[in-house]
C-alpha cells in the first residue's frame, strides 16, 4: 500500500502560480505512473496531468497544456505540478494519484492523495 500526501495548495490571484508537491510513502522510486486529477464544485474529477516511471514522458489535459508541468524526482519519492498564469477556473481540490498504467483515467490508478485546495480569485 502506498500513502500519498499532497502539499502547496492555496489562495493565488489570477494570473500567478501555484506550485503542488506529492510525497509517496516508503521508497517508491520509478514503480509507478503518477498523476494529477483535480475537482471543482459541481464538476466530475478530471485528469489534469500524468508522468511515466521514469520521468521521460508526460501528458497533459487541453486546460493544463501549455500552463501546468508535471515532474517527479523518484530519489526524493515526490511528484510535483507546477502551475502558471492560473485562472478561477482552475480552482478545484487537486488529487495526486498513483498507479501502474500511464492513463488519463482516474480508474487506472490505485493509490490517492487526500487532496489540496487550489483557489483562484479573479
Amino acid at each position: 500500500q502506498v500513502q500519498l500526501v499532497e502539499s502547496g495548495g492555496g489562495l493565488v490571484q489570477a494570473g500567478g502560480s501555484l506550485r503542488l508537491s506529492c510525497a509517496a510513502s516508503g521508497r517508491t522510486g520509478s514503480r509507478y505512473v503518477m498523476a494529477w486529477f483535480r475537482q471543482a464544485l459541481g464538476k466530475d474529477r478530471e485528469f489534469v496531468a500524468t508522468i511515466s516511471r521514469s520521468g521521460e514522458s508526460t501528458s497533459y489535459s487541453d486546460s493544463a497544456k501549455g500552463r501546468f508541468t508535471i515532474s517527479r524526482d523518484n530519489a526524493k519519492n515526490t511528484v510535483s505540478l507546477q502551475m502558471n498564469s492560473l485562472k478561477p477556473e482552475d480552482t478545484a481540490v487537486y488529487y495526486c494519484a498513483g498507479g501502474l498504467s500511464y492513463d488519463r483515467a482516474p480508474r487506472a490508478y490505485q493509490f490517492w492523495g487526500q487532496g489540496t485546495q487550489v483557489t483562484v480569485s479573479s
